[in-house]
């Protein structure tokens, strides 16, 4: 037996003897934890749409970067084809969360991957809540084992992988990106406006006619 052997059936067994309430914490955070993520993706996009095209194309790019770590992910299990450990790992305690179907394999953690790449790249759109981003994608990644579903190793390559791809992805669009900004903020169409916000020259506006106002 492997040590990223026993070290999953201490985590699971931890996990086993652990109060209910802790138990379906988890269980409900290892899912839950990617709409929160895709929460605060929403609330970056909102935030950038008043700040200047470089921001706001970053933002636009957080979550593409983290579909295309999903994707990698994705590619990196089809060539592994590394079985679930609470299939794989004799004597270890009941998983919390059921065991995957044969073919759908372990390494590395997809969620795990998904909260890397997010974390990351909301922290390249606001560095500030990388505070909040990173301690969520570690809990998210740990529940993955807590819950018996991944091998401690699958969600640290998913951890890695993500950051990785996700930061790569970001720096290569983000150009281009901003491009695309510029050219959407001066369309005619109202949709396209809408969605891309006013930028930041709508600030200076809205302050003017707030003083005109008080007059």
């Amino acid at each position: 037996m492997t040590f990223d052997d026993e070290l999953y059936r201490d985590i699971t067994g931890f996990a086993h003897d652990s109060p209910a309430w802790v138990q379906h914490t988890a269980e409900v955070w290892t899912e839950a934890g990617i709409l929160v993520f895709g929460a605060l993706f929403v609330v970056a996009w909102w935030r950038s749409r008043r700040d200047s095209h470089h921001a706001f194309a970053i933002a636009a790019l957080a979550p593409l970067a983290t579909v295309v770590a999903y994707v990698c992910s994705e590619l990196l299990k089809s060539g592994f084809t590394q079985d679930r450990p609470c299939r794989a790992v004799a004597a270890a305690a009941p998983s919390l969360a059921g065991c995957p179907p044969p073919g759908d394999w372990s390494f590395p953690s997809n969620h795990a991957t998904i909260a890397g790449a997010s974390a990351v790249a909301l922290a390249l759109v606001r560095r500030a809540v990388v505070w909040l981003t990173a301690p969520l994608a570690l809990l998210m990644a740990f529940s993955r084992v807590f819950v018996g579903v991944h091998y401690p190793h699958d969600v640290a390559a998913g951890l890695l992988l993500g950051t990785v791809v996700a930061a790569a992805a970001v720096r290569l669009g983000r150009r281009p990106a901003t491009r695309l900004a510029e050219a959407m903020r001066a369309s005619s169409a109202p949709a396209v406006r809408w969605l891309t916000g006013p930028g930041p020259a709508a600030a200076p506006a809205t302050a003017y006619a707030a003083s005109h106002r008080r007059r």
